[in-house]
């Protein structure tokens, strides 16, 4: 077996990467949704109109793809993936798993509503051929508050919930952790946050310079030190506990592939490396495209990395 082998496949390992990367994806999306309602918010505040807005549009594209794809791939790493419909139709309360189904349908549907609600002004184009459509528009237009209230904590609940769908692995220390599920939604809205921005530059050709963007990538900076202190509070947390906890720590961080991983993409390049840009660039080169997708890129890339090692590392040491 080689080196490469031994740190992807081990004895006491369950999951594996496509659970990561439903992981990663499912965050991604939540936080994207967050940053789109917060913007839309923002904008409707300065009687502007959301859907001119390059982080709502990055965000209309990147929830429902992220998700959708997300689902997808963990249906096909089931054992039996044509009876995935049975999650969906026999839901078990005592399943963490099945939660996660319900939680990230309702998600989805209320999700499809609110890009309605966002875009209602170019749907009024519609209004000749189909009148009845616009008109439901216009009358969810009514209540986008409700709406937009709901989505958001749907959305904080699919966010949070990526952290306990790990807590369903018994025997675990470092998986069974309080702080992984806030950890993994502030990191999901880093992650969501950079996917906006680069959909809203590649996608929809806006520029950095612009307003709402300006503005989302600014929020990066207090959620990466909150990312940080939690990943702070994590390590700490399981030295004191002391026992296995402490043994899973000193594994994870001590050395070995998944270290490396930890320490060179999650807090170098994924946290230290896109702050020290945004800190010590000149504005002109900071708000330059290629220097925000940079920063995008590097976010994304350490929030994907740090799925992976939570859920590896994680599995390497047993109560």
């Amino acid at each position: 077996m080689s080196n490469l082998d031994s740190v992807l496949h081990f004895d006491t390992l369950v999951w594996h990467w496509p659970i990561a990367i439903y992981l990663f994806l499912a965050g991604v999306s939540a936080g994207a949704t967050l940053v789109g309602i917060l913007t839309k918010r923002k904008l409707e505040n300065k009687g502007l109109p959301a859907h001119h807005s390059g982080i709502v549009q990055g965000a209309a594209a990147v929830g429902p793809l992220a998700i959708m794809v997300g689902l997808m791939l963990l249906v096909f790493d089931l054992t039996k993936p044509l009876e995935f419909w049975k999650i969906m139709v026999f839901y078990n309360p005592t399943s963490v798993m099945s939660l996660g189904v319900i939680a990230a349908s309702l998600y989805i549907g209320v999700l499809l509503v609110w890009l309605l609600i966002a875009f209602a002004g170019p749907l009024q184009k519609l209004d000749v051929a189909l009148p009845r459509f616009v008109r439901l528009v216009n009358w969810l237009c009514r209540h986008a508050r409700p709406i937009e209230n709901a989505l958001a904590v749907l959305a904080i609940i699919l966010g949070a919930y990526t952290g306990f769908l790990l807590s369903a692995l018994k025997g675990y220390p470092m998986l069974n952790n309080p702080i992984l599920p806030i950890l993994f939604l502030v990191s999901g809205i880093s992650s969501g946050i950079g996917a906006a921005i680069l959909m809203s530059l590649a996608l929809f050709k806006h520029k950095p310079t612009d307003e709402d963007i300006h503005y989302v990538h600014h929020l990066e900076t207090p959620v990466v030190i909150t990312e940080a202190f939690l990943l702070f509070a994590f390590f700490v947390g399981l030295a004191f506990a002391g026992g296995q906890s402490l043994v899973a720590a000193k594994v994870a961080l001590g050395g070995g592939f998944w270290s490396a991983i930890f320490w060179g993409l999650v807090v170098v390049g994924g946290m230290m490396v896109p702050a020290a840009l945004n800190r010590w660039l000149p504005e002109r080169i900071k708000q330059s495209n290629a220097m925000v997708v940079t920063s995008c890129l590097l976010t994304l890339i350490g929030v994907f990395a740090l799925r992976h090692f939570v859920l590896y590392a994680g599995q390497m040491t047993v109560a």
